[in-house]
């Protein structure tokens, strides 16, 4: 799956694109039609430590979900965002194979 990965107000690093490249391919195992997805990564000035945010947008024929988190680090958001993804996924899948 095609992964295009936007990091705001600082520069990614590849290690970190390569690891969000991985758990977004996961995604291919639950849903098979997934067309692209795109990452947004921001950084927000403030004091507070959870100040990394990671929002992902998978498009699928017909829709797209959308799932924003906030977390320490952009692992922990990309890893939370990948398990909310899923249940989605999984949960379109069961309605569609359910009006066939």
């Amino acid at each position: 799956m095609k992964v295009n990965t936007q990091s705001i107000n600082f520069n990614a690093d590849k290690k970190l694109i390569t690891f969000i490249q991985k758990r977004m391919d996961k995604l291919d195992l639950f849903y098979d039609k997934v067309i692209k997805s795109d990452v947004y990564l921001k950084v927000e000035n403030t004091s507070e430590k959870e100040n990394k945010i990671f929002e992902a947008r998978v498009s699928v024929p017909g829709d797209s979900f959308v799932v924003k988190k906030q977390c320490k680090t952009f692992e922990e958001g990309a890893d939370m965002a990948v398990a909310s993804l899923e249940r989605q996924l999984i949960k379109r899948k069961e309605k569609l194979r359910t009006h066939l």
